[in-house]
Order: C-alpha cells, then sequence, then structure tokens
C-alpha cells in the first residue's frame, strides 16, 4: 500500500482508528462486567451460599453471583491466595473450573497498538517536516521540486522585459534555435547546452530566462539552486537526475536554475574540508551537462550574481557555452523600463519619463519597478487623479534618503548648520560639476542618519572621467565643511560621509587609477575578485610594495584631500554672501528646488 496515495491515506487512518477503539472498549467492557473484591470477602460470599461459578486462572479468581443475589453486578474477581481452594469449594457446592487463559491477542494487540500509535506519530511528522523540503512527502526526498510550466501557462514574451537589449539579442538566437532547428543544423551548428545570465541582483535575469520558454512555446523547469542542498548525502544528485529525466520526456524544453552559486559553488573554495552532499551535487549536475545531446532540444539556463566563485569545471565550454552579461541598464534602458512599469499606472500626461530616468542613475529594473509603485501610493495617499512629477519626487526621495522624520526635531542651530552644510554642497556642485546639475536640497531629516541631502542629475551619461573631474568631485564632498567652518569656525559630525567618499576617492586616484604625479602610471591596489565588489575587500595589500612607497601613497593621499578641501574653502569665501542669502532661503522654506536654486547658481563666482 502505497501511504501518498490520496485514496489510502483515509484506509490507513481508519484501520489504526478501529484498532484503537477495540481495544479500548474491550478494557471498558471487562471494567463494567466484573468487580475487584478482597479475598476476605469472597469467602464470605462462599460461606453465605451466594457464589455459583467460579473459573481459577493462574494467580486470578473469577467468579458469578448466582441469579437470586441482589447485587448490581453479578461478575467479580480477586487474587488467589489459597492453591487448595478446589476443596472448599467443593463442599459448598459451587461450580468451578481452571482456566486456561489466551492472551495471544492480548499480547499481539500489547505490541502493535503502541508501535502503529508511534509510527502514526512519525508519519505525521515527516509528512509536515518534508513537504515542503522534499516535493510532498518522505518518500518522494529523492524527486526533483523543480515548478513545471507548460506552453500556455508562460505570457511573458520579450515585449515585457526592456533595458536589455543586448541580452536579448543573444538570447533570441535559443529561441529561434528551439522554433525552428532544422535551419541551424543546416550547417551544422548545435544548439548552446547551458546559457549562464550573469548580472547584478534585480536586472532581469528570472524575468528574461521566463520570456525566453515564453517566446519559445516549449514547457519550462523552473528551480532555486538552494532546492538541491540536503543535509542527507545523495538526495541532491538525485534530484538533479529526477530533473533532466522529466526534461528529456517533455524535449524541446528550458530548464532554469536560479541562484546557481548556491549549487556549483567551487569545490576549492573550502580547502580544510568538504561537503559531500554539495559536490556531489555538483557532479551529478557536470554529468548530466555532458549527458544530454543538445539536439535533443533541451536547454539549460541559470542565473547567478556571484560567477568569481563558481566552479571552473561548470564554466568551461561544453557546459556552459554561453556567458550573457546582464547588466544594469543605461538612460535609454531605463526609459524603456519605466514605459512597460507605468502600462497600467494612470500618470500625468505632461510627465517627462526622460527626467525620471536622468534621475535613477545606476538603478535597476527592480529599482524603477518600485520606484513606479511608491509613486502610485504616493499619489493615492494624497487622494490625485494620477501620478505627477512631485509623486515620483517624493518616492526617489524616500527610497535613496528613507521616508520622513517628521517627529525629529531639531534645534535652530543644529538647522542652521544643516542648511549651510547643504547649501555649501549646491554651490559647489554647479560651480565645478557641469556634467552633473542640482535637482534638489532639502533639510527635512530622512532615514536613521540623513539630516539633509542634495540630490544632483547628471546631464548625460558619462563612462570614463578624468583627472580634474575626480577632484572636483571631491571638492563638492567637502563643500558642506567647508561651509560650516567659513560660517561657524567650527566643523561637526555631519560630514562624515562625505569625507569617507572623497577619501575613497582620493586612494583610488592614487592606488588604482595611477594619476598622482610621485607614482605615476603604478597600480597598487589589490584586484578586487569580485563581480559585484562586495564590503569588506582589502583597498590594497601592503605586501606588494614597501615602507617607501607606501610613505608616497599616503603623503600623496593627504595632499590631494588638502588640495580639494581648500579648493571648497576658496571658492565658497569668494561666494560667502550668496551662501549666507541661500542658506537663509532654505531654513524658510525647508526645501529648494532646480527653478528655486537657479537665481543663486546664476550670481556664483568661480
Amino acid at each position: 500500500m502505497n501511504p501518498q496515495s490520496p485514496g489510502n491515506k483515509p484506509l490507513s487512518y481508519g484501520i489504526i482508528t478501529l484498532i484503537i477503539i477495540f481495544y479500548m472498549l474491550n478494557i471498558f467492557q471487562m471494567v463494567q462486567q466484573s468487580e475487584e473484591i478482597p479475598y476476605s470477602e469472597f469467602l464470605q460470599l462462599l460461606s453465605d451460599h451466594r457464589v455459583e461459578q467460579v473459573w481459577i486462572e493462574d494467580h486470578k479468581i473469577k467468579g458469578q453471583l448466582g441469579e437470586s443475589d441482589d447485587k448490581e453486578i453479578k461478575g467479580f474477581s480477586t487474587n488467589l491466595v489459597d492453591p487448595n481452594l478446589s476443596k472448599l469449594l467443593a463442599e459448598h457446592g459451587v461450580k468451578f473450573q481452571k482456566k486456561i487463559e489466551n492472551t495471544f491477542f492480548r499480547d499481539i494487540a500489547s505490541w502493535l497498538i503502541p508501535f502503529g500509535l508511534f509510527f502514526g506519530f512519525w508519519f505525521y511528522m515527516s509528512k509536515k517536516l518534508y513537504s515542503k523540503s522534499a516535493g510532498g512527502g518522505f518518500m518522494s526526498i529523492g524527486k526533483s521540486k523543480a515548478k513545471i510550466f507548460v506552453q500556455t501557462d508562460i505570457q511573458t514574451t520579450f515585449d515585457d522585459v526592456a533595458g536589455v537589449d543586448e541580452a536579448k539579442e543573444e538570447i533570441l538566437e535559443v529561441v529561434n534555435f528551439l522554433k525552428d532547428t532544422e535551419k541551424y543544423e543546416r550547417l551544422g551548428g548545435k544548439l548552446p547546452k547551458g546559457i549562464l545570465l550573469v548580472g547584478p541582483p534585480g536586472t532581469g535575469k528570472t524575468l528574461l530566462a521566463r520570456a525566453t520558454a515564453g517566446e519559445a512555446k516549449v514547457p519550462f523547469f523552473s528551480i532555486s539552486g538552494s532546492e538541491f542542498v540536503e543535509m542527507f548525502v545523495g538526495v541532491g544528485a538525485a534530484r538533479v537526475r529526477d530533473l533532466f529525466e522529466q526534461a528529456r520526456a517533455k524535449a524541446p524544453c528550458i530548464i532554469f536554475i536560479d541562484e546557481l552559486d548556491s549549487l556549483g559553488r567551487s569545490r576549492m573554495a573550502n580547502p580544510m574540508g568538504s561537503n559531500d552532499e554539495k559536490e556531489q551535487t555538483l557532479n551529478q549536475l557536470l554529468a548530466e551537462l555532458d549527458g544530454f545531446d543538445s539536439s535533443s532540444g533541451i536547454v539549460l539556463l541559470a542565473a547567478t550574481n556571484r560567477p568569481e566563485i563558481l566552479d571552473p569545471a561548470l564554466l568551461r565550454s561544453g557546459r556552459f557555452d554561453r556567458q550573457i552579461l546582464v547588466d544594469r541598464p543605461d538612460k535609454k534602458g531605463r526609459v524603456d523600463i519605466l514605459k512597460v512599469h507605468v502600462k497600467n499606472v494612470k500618470i500625468d500626461p505632461n510627465f517627462d519619463l526622460n527626467s525620471l530616468a536622468m534621475l535613477t542613475t545606476g538603478f535597476t529594473g527592480a529599482d524603477l519597478a518600485n520606484l513606479v509603485n511608491e509613486a502610485a501610493i504616493m499619489a493615492t495617499r494624497r487622494k490625485a487623479e494620477s501620478v505627477t512629477t512631485e509623486d515620483f519626487t517624493m518616492a526617489l526621495e524616500r527610497i535613496i534618503a528613507g521616508a520622513e522624520k517628521k517627529n525629529r526635531i531639531l534645534s535652530l542651530d543644529e538647522r542652521s548648520i544643516i542648511a549651510h552644510h547643504e547649501m555649501g554642497h549646491a554651490l559647489m556642485s554647479s560651480a565645478l560639476c557641469k556634467a552633473e546639475k542640482v535637482h534638489k536640497v532639502s533639510i527635512i531629516p530622512r532615514g536613521i542618519g540623513a539630516l539633509g541631502y542634495t540630490i544632483q542629475t547628471p546631464t548625460e551619461e558619462r563612462f570614463l572621467m578624468t583627472k580634474k573631474e575626480l577632484e572636483n568631485k571631491m571638492s563638492v564632498l567637502y563643500g558642506g565643511r567647508a561651509a560650516e567652518e567659513i560660517i561657524f569656525n567650527s566643523i561637526s559630525t555631519g560630514a562624515s560621509d562625505d569625507i569617507a567618499k572623497a577619501s575613497n576617492i582620493a586612494h583610488s586616484i592614487v592606488l588604482n587609477y595611477g594619476m598622482d604625479e610621485s607614482l605615476k602610471n603604478l597600480s597598487l591596489e589589490q584586484p578586487n575578485q569580485s563581480f559585484l565588489g562586495g564590503p569588506g575587500q582589502n583597498p590594497y595589500n601592503r605586501a606588494t610594495y614597501s615602507e617607501h612607497t607606501a610613505r608616497l601613497i599616503d603623503d600623496a593621499v593627504q595632499s590631494l584631500t588638502d588640495d580639494c578641501y581648500e579648493n571648497a574653502k576658496n571658492i565658497l569665501n569668494k561666494n560667502r554672501a550668496l551662501l549666507e542669502k541661500s542658506a537663509k532661503k532654505l531654513l524658510q522654506q525647508e526645501t529648494l528646488v532646480e527653478a528655486e536654486l537657479a537665481e543663486f547658481f546664476n550670481e556664483i563666482v568661480t
């Protein structure tokens, strides 16, 4: 009997329930039919001639009273004390016999019922434990947990994917191959066995895989790499085998493994020890990639944002033949993504998506989707008829700087310091960074630590920066602290984040870009092996250069930061009156937008 069959489960539970009920009724009946009495009372009943019949067991006496007795319970039992009881019973004319009790069924029940109860509890718990982790039950622990979508289930197409045109073009060949295999095989071409989508989180790798299946109109197997990994050795490998067996039965089809790094981590990553389960799972995946024929129409798509930790055997040609970069979109890509996400949102006809795309440099597709949703919520909150520029601006500020802290009360002195600090940034940005314009300045506290903020909008997409532009960027970052020192003749902790960013730029100029005169054309930074950079990376390795070079690096970085800070002070000193005037207006209004800032920027002296 298969315990996983829906029809057999009620039958199994019913049999166990009937055995328990029968056992309890038998005990209840025995208790009801006889009464335990002392042996002395039995002798008294015997001498009063009230006992009609007796059954003698090994250690027990069971008897029955006469019909004329007025006791409600006619049966009784007591412990056997006198082994020569038969002589006494014969003297009183009582029928008696030796009863050999058959305890076979009782003994069997005493073993089976506890075992049945234990098995039922174990079966119930194992079902709960493995219903999610093993695809529906303990007996299916080695089965693949991939979600299978047939052709009609997938409505996503390439029209729903925007901002990754290069990736779409590369993967379009796979779709055409699945649709028209003979066309590509005419010249001896073969379908790529594996395609690895690489990119930062939120750029649309999973969406692109679903769109590929939707365009090709083939079954789609979707599974996460972590779902192959279990604590039992061999389970993950069994799931890999089962996944490819199902795929072969439904070929042509697409297998999509998300977060491949959780399954395909390099086996050399932990030289001190190994994980047999993960290694067996990876080995089985490698064997399956070598084993299936690409002409069968099975395409393996995988996605990861950590390609640097994948096993080299997994990335070689013949397994993952193509690696497609799904990067953050450029301005045109962001506009296309915004068009996709605003289809179902009622926006103001006068709203310009290009201006919003310029404000969202570095945003991924997921970030832009969140931005549109936040803007729609903002408009709903104020009961507007449509989503306007104001809603998108507020949503952008909420994402970048955090929610407004309306209950955070700042003193007048603190507000004055923050206002001059932010206007120092704004004036320096207008004076030095012509490629960026100040969009908004505010002294409204947001998020955890932002007491004020300045939003800048790039006027064009930039991919290279000169040394002068980097130095100007540092001067803009130092503009806040320079303004505090000029106006209040003291400095505050508000510039901590600015100093950290400026210091990183200075280190990059000296260590990475080879732009310093004393260390010209030298790269002293340790290469970052992480695809996305990530926190905790060592900026440079002191073991690669001498103490003399380290001293030159420290002097160069210090000189660079000093020069940029002095440059910020000089410019703001020339525009001190303008700084005080603009800060005063910022204190009054709390927020200044681009049009209001223009009157101050036109008066800047450099």
